[in-house]
């Protein structure tokens, strides 16, 4: 059961990672090989053909939905229209200061229309008093009918940073848009039927509930997630605090409280049946028992959103009541292994989640640490040992998938555990569903308390531990020298334990060689965001676009990225212009990596100055060299920052050259900043490489100024389909006519343009972005 659980759970990982889908044509050999398995006398052979037959069986059976979900598209030719649908809005819908982004399932469309079973749509609008039509009235269960737009799911590509196309693959996402206001929504049926619309209806009753009693609490976001699953309403700098802690499994439903639930489920019913003869006359105290924990389990569950740590432990806590109840033991890892399978077939994009390989590994090793025991340690000796195991379990993983580690995470956790397990989840859930709003209200003060420390915590300078992205190999090696380590003392290879964890501690990402560049477009979006790298130096050329108070480029994709790529600090920043798609990741990326000086065009008395210890403005003539790497600003003259014009004309104009060439980051400037260049450097202005001002704007790139650069290669940063339609064909058209490559961040990702140090080598350009998975779109024509 075990080695065919692993096999299987292999299997459909490999699936996932798969660039196209294969045909499916082994469930027959993976009959074969079990049956084989079992005629087989050799141990070894038999082993072997166990593993051979979940590999197979899970990999086919995960290419077969795979088929069916990839079926289930929105064909190219609908994408942009506008489509009138009816359908109901499942889950929770999240309300945000610019609208209302909800899962829509369509069941009826008009005009014979394909559209996918699952759509993520926005629906834009301020949320104020509720009225027909409106984005405040959406409740999970409804039924509506509603016009909209839509495109298949396409996210920004880049290393190290969120895979949208992956996340909205795994949830049955096969479209994405928003909804029109003409004509008019409209509302078909408050209450679908069906028990999966009635228990999102039920939990969407109880976050409102939870959310009027609470009243705009600080950690109001928290107790709902804590109580229903949903974590939107967490706010950013708590996220932070509970990541550099390594607590934030607390605030989702993990195991732990499945667990907890289960318990106090548990023994509420022993204490009730033991007294009443007749029940306990019929049966076991301990097996009714049981059967309540699970049944109360599953309800929580259900109420959380149904996620991989729930299922999970929902799967092992079954499989405990049913050895109790037929008298037959289970070891743990059986009952882990049933519940990696589980959990796979009922969902194969599970592996798809850090949380998932998190989850399971954390678990695995309290299981592995504990069997290692010839007898059951003391309370205080058993959290020890847990808290040691899942740290060194968890540690490995947490590197290879995020690039960071929490130095704090056990002493945080020591505390935070007990006190948000039995303290806080308790009068969460009894506040959320009993009439007693002085319960939340308590929950909320104790988890107030709680946040003292943690916030102290997370403070401190040295709580994260931060690395580059190593090649995969790393982390199962380091997870096998961690298995070692926590191994009885005494085992031979226990000692090897420490040196399977070097390749992974002690990997440095490549950098450029002495008097080479690398420059690195990122994959922003409608927006820009450029990393420039030398030898021992980095640089910041904008950083991306905001799209709400508490989310912006700069955080989610950019610092991502300079993690991932081993980049702790930036020795610069260079911010264009002011207008927010160039500069709304500024602040983000600003804390996170603390250049020490900024160059921009920013107004005065513009709050962003003050992001950096030495804000300068940017004027031509401005040059240093690192590494044996020129940098020198071209625009704008000191004339163009006093004088009234466009902040696009204000863009700093930056060339970075090495021995073999050059590259201008041009920002937005436009025809005016143009002509001025050109008349101003003339022949000085010709580069290998240019990024297309404007993101290719008709209103820039004018045919003299295209000649004056004359460049190779024109890389354009622009968002897929875009409402700007950018970039221009009649622009690129232009640079193509000029003799130049023309690559887009919307169709490769992002990209990097190498400047070698020798005057003899070519520069080269190549996409970085993770290689195309079967559900990707990317690659396809352009728009």
């Amino acid at each position: 059961m075990r080695l065919f659980s692993a096999a299987f759970v292999a299997g459909t990982a490999v699936l996932q990672q798969a660039p196209a889908l294969p045909d499916v044509r082994y469930l027959g050999i993976a009959l074969a090989l079990l049956l084989a398995s079992r005629l087989s006398r050799a141990a070894l052979a038999r082993s072997l053909l166990v593993a051979a037959a979940g590999f197979a069986a899970g990999h086919d059976l995960a290419a077969w939905r795979a088929h069916q979900r990839v079926a289930d598209e929105l064909p190219r030719a609908m994408e942009g229209r506008d489509i009138e649908v009816e359908g109901v809005v499942t889950g929770l819908p999240r309300h945000g200061e610019r609208g209302t982004r909800f899962l829509f399932d369509p069941v009826a469309e008009a005009a014979g229309v394909a559209v996918p079973s699952r759509v993520w749509l926005a629906w834009h609008g301020p949320r104020g008093e509720e009225s027909a039509g409106t984005p405040a009235q959406l409740r999970a269960g409804q039924r509506w009918r509603v016009t909209v737009r839509l495109k298949r799911p396409r996210g920004t590509a880049n290393p190290h940073a969120f895979d949208f196309e992956s996340w909205a693959m795994a949830r049955g996402i096969r479209a994405t848009g928003y909804v029109r206001t003409m004509p008019a929504p409209v509302l078909l049926a408050e209450h679908e039927p069906g028990w999966p619309q009635t228990l999102h209806r039920l939990r969407g009753e109880v976050r409102e509930a939870m959310q009027t009693r609470l009243d705009d609490a600080r950690f109001g976001g928290v107790l709902v997630a804590l109580a229903i699953g949903e974590q939107d309403a967490i706010a950013a700098a708590d996220w932070e605090v509970f990541w550099r802690t390594g607590v934030g499994h607390l605030v989702s439903i993990s195991g732990l409280h499945v667990t907890m639930f289960a318990s106090l489920a548990f023994a509420v019913t022993a204490w009730f049946w033991v007294r009443v003869p007749a029940l306990a006359l019929a049966v076991a105290a301990r097996k009714a028992a049981a059967v309540s924990g699970v049944a109360a389990a599953a309800a929580y569950t259900l109420m959380a959103g149904f996620g991989v740590p729930a299922q999970r432990t929902l799967v092992m806590l079954a499989a405990g009541a049913a050895s109790l109840l037929a008298d037959r033991p289970s070891s743990p890892s059986r009952v882990l292994a049933a519940a990696a399978l589980a959990v796979v077939l009922v969902d194969p994009w599970a592996v798809l989640a850090p949380g998932c390989w998190l989850s399971f590994a954390a678990v695995g090793a309290i299981f592995f640490t504990l069997s290692l025991r010839d007898r059951p340690p003391r309370a205080l000796a058993a959290a020890v040992a847990t808290q040691v195991a899942v740290t060194l379990a968890l540690a490995p993983l947490l590197a290879a998938l995020f690039g960071e580690v929490s130095l704090v995470s056990p002493l945080a956790n020591a505390f935070a555990i007990p006190w948000v397990s039995m303290v806080v989840v308790p009068l969460t859930l009894a506040g959320s569903f009993l009439p007693l709003p002085a319960l939340l209200h308590a929950a909320h003060a104790l988890l107030e308390a709680a946040m003292v420390p943690l916030q102290w915590l997370a403070a401190l300078p040295g709580a994260m531990l931060e690395g580059a992205a190593a090649p995969w190999p790393a982390a199962p090696c380091a997870l096998a020298g961690a298995a070692l380590l926590l191994a009885p003392r005494g085992l031979p290879l226990r000692a090897a334990g420490a040196a399977l964890l070097l390749p992974l501690a002690l990997f440095r990402a490549p950098a450029p060689a002495p008097g080479e560049a690398w420059v690195d477009v990122l994959d922003v979006g409608q927006g820009l965001a450029v990393i420039v790298r030398t030898a021992g130096r980095s640089l910041a050329y904008d950083a991306g676009p905001s799209w709400n108070a508490e989310s912006d480029s700069g955080a989610r994709i950019v610092v991502p990225y300079l993690r991932g790529e081993g980049i702790g600090r930036l020795d610069g920043l260079v911010i264009s212009h002011a207008d927010d798609d160039h500069a709304g990741g500024a602040r983000s990326l600003a804390r996170a990596r603390a250049p020490p000086w900024m160059l921009s065009s920013l107004p005065e008395g513009d709050a962003r100055h003050g992001l950096v210890p030495d804000s300068r403005p940017c004027i031509a003539g401005l040059h240093w060299d690192w590494d044996g790497v020129a940098f020198e600003i071209l625009h704008p003259a000191i004339e163009a920052l006093r004088d009234r014009r466009r902040e696009n004309d204000r863009s700093c104009v930056l060339r970075v050259s090495t021995a073999a060439g050059a590259v201008l980051l041009a920002g937005d400037i436009e025809r005016r900043a143009e002509a001025e260049l050109v008349a101003r450097e003339g022949g000085r202005l010709r580069a290998h490489a240019l990024l297309v001002p404007h993101h290719g704007s008709r209103s820039s790139s004018t045919p003299a100024f295209v000649a004056a650069v004359a460049p190779s290669l024109a890389i354009v940063s622009a968002g897929w389909r875009n409402r700007f339609r950018q970039p221009s064909p009649e622009v690129e058209e232009r640079y193509r006519e000029q003799g130049a490559r023309v690559l887009r961040t919307d169709l490769e990702g992002a990209l990097r343009l190498a400047l070698p140090a020798g005057a003899d080598e070519a520069p080269t350009a190549r996409a970085l972005a993770l290689r195309p998975r079967y559900w990707s779109d990317r690659g396809a024509a352009s728009p």
